[in-house]
């Protein structure tokens, strides 16, 4: 019972890092003498020192860790990166327990850790809320064991079903929320939370989005559109130098920075296949229908998120065709969230 209310403090220290340690997981650690947490920390970003050494470098009486047990919701490293190795600063100060909530699927760990320290002579214990240590790192361990990233879809829709109102070319470029100021400040939130958002070009032709967190404090993913003819306007506010912007097209395109040429438009699997490439591992896809359809068309998804207004357009774009009764649902201000998650690990 006591690994498990350790453990516990492990995934909420870890989740401290959400957003902002891509392409590394969520990690924290605690240090337990006598029952007692006599210290802790987590991984805040990437580069930066992991979970572990931040514990240990928290106990003030350095001599309590030979006598101490460390718990850590994910498997510590063993490899050289752009910091030591875990199992190293564990097996240098001593500490002699250790209780892991679920094995690391990198190639670069998987099970390495464990065995090292194993042959150093620690009682290592793996397991302990193995479900919940893998589904706080679930970005992760789809990039890693299925080599693809975490997907997505999210929109809003109206009362009547469309996702945005009709446009003509003399429409003016800019958003039309249809959902309501808490639906919008959640999804900033989900945005932060993300490794990158997408969308199709012609989003960024109706509506101009900038496609950051600016309504929450949180980190800004990095903006990915799919734009196959480079139809994208050159004074788009995704352009702008707020956060990372990767366009991805057929054609060459030398005024646009960050611009990615990319062949494989043939179907969505190669498109995930090029993102993967590019080491992205969790993709928030915002639109429009057209490019919503593409995933689900190829059910490529591990998410869906819709928020229904009570708000009516009577003609518009329909929204992507999903039945929403299969759906959790909840009240988020006056809109509706439909949820549902099917991820495995």
């Amino acid at each position: 019972m006591d690994d498990i209310i350790f453990m516990k403090r492990c995934i909420e220290l870890a989740s401290k890092g959400i957003g902002y340690t891509y392409p590394n997981p969520l990690v924290g650690s605690v240090i337990v003498h006598n029952n007692k947490i006599i210290g802790e920390g987590y991984h805040g970003g990437y580069g930066e020192s992991h979970a572990e050494v931040n514990a240990i470098n928290s106990v003030a009486n350095k001599e309590l860790l030979r006598e101490s047990t460390l718990y850590v919701n994910l498997e510590p490293c063993n490899h050289h990166g752009k910091t030591p190795p875990c199992t190293e600063a564990i097996i240098n100060n001593n500490i002699k327990r250790i209780v892991i909530g679920s094995r690391d699927p990198n190639r670069l760990v998987d099970g390495s850790g464990i065995d090292k320290l194993r042959s150093s002579g620690c009682d290592v214990i793996v397991g302990v809320m193995e479900l919940k240590c893998s589904d706080l790192n679930k970005r992760f361990f789809k990039f890693h064991k299925h080599k693809r990233p975490y997907i997505i879809l999210k929109w809003a829709e109206s009362k009547d079903g469309f996702i945005s109102p009709l446009k003509s070319n003399q429409s003016p470029r800019k958003v039309n929320w249809i959902s309501g100021e808490n639906s919008k400040k959640l999804t900033h939130k989900w945005r932060s939370e993300e490794h990158s958002i997408l969308v199709g070009v012609q989003t960024i032709i109706d509506d101009d989005p900038l496609l950051t967190t600016r309504f929450i404090d949180g980190k800004n993913p990095i903006r990915l559109v799919l734009d196959p003819n480079s139809r994208i306007p050159i004074d788009s506010k995704v352009l702008s130098q707020t956060s990372k912007t990767i366009v991805l097209s057929k054609k060459e395109n030398n005024l646009i920075p960050n611009y990615t040429k990319s062949s494989n438009f043939e179907n969505i699997q190669l498109i995930i296949k090029s993102l993967y490439d590019m080491k992205i591992q969790s993709i928030l896809v915002e639109g429009g229908t057209k490019t919503i359809n593409h995933f689900l068309n190829n059910d490529s998804w591990d998410s869906i998120r819709v928020f229904k207004s009570n708000k009516s357009i009577t003609d518009g774009i329909i929204s992507p065709d999903v039945d929403l009764s299969k759906f959790s649902k909840r009240d988020i201000g006056d809109d509706i969230l439909y949820e549902i998650n099917r991820y495995t690990n």
